[in-house]
């Protein structure tokens, strides 16, 4: 699955790049809770999708960590993550960079790259307010 096409994808069909709204609308169960060594998670239980986040985030990054878990519910569905993170000697980044960039391709759209296309990256990241990081992220896909 294009990462890009299912954010735009979603973007178009709730009208919002909001993820609040966008999981509001597929029935997703979201619980703020205090979270200890981890911002937020997804979980995939008894046909239900969970994602968790941690109540004491600053909003902004409460959405991009629901927009990130978002990438895990849609690209990594049956991967357990944690499980495999703490119990198995398996390498989850590329996981975590793919729910990186589907969380980028939804919060940020082509239109508002192009606005601030003059921007250095440094800039940009200032601007959105997002790791530069994750800035070169959504640049790729642009």
């Amino acid at each position: 699955m294009a990462i890009k096409k299912k954010a735009d994808e979603l973007a178009r069909k709730f009208q919002t790049r909001n993820p609040f709204e966008i999981i509001r609308g597929l029935n997703v169960i979201l619980l703020f809770v205090p979270l200890i060594d981890t911002r937020a998670f997804y979980q995939y239980f008894k046909r239900n999708n969970i994602i968790y986040i941690d109540v004491n985030l600053p909003r902004h990054e409460q959405m991009f960590e629901c927009a990130h878990e978002m990438g895990h519910m849609f690209l990594h569905k049956k991967a357990n993550a944690i499980f495999m993170d703490t119990r198995t000697g398996f390498n989850t980044s590329r996981f975590e960079k793919e729910a990186d960039t589907f969380a980028m391709d939804l919060l940020i759209d082509d239109n508002t790259l192009i606005e601030y296309r003059d921007y250095s990256i440094e800039q940009l990241s200032r601007l959105l307010g997002y790791e530069r990081k994750l800035i070169e992220l959504r640049l790729k896909s642009h």
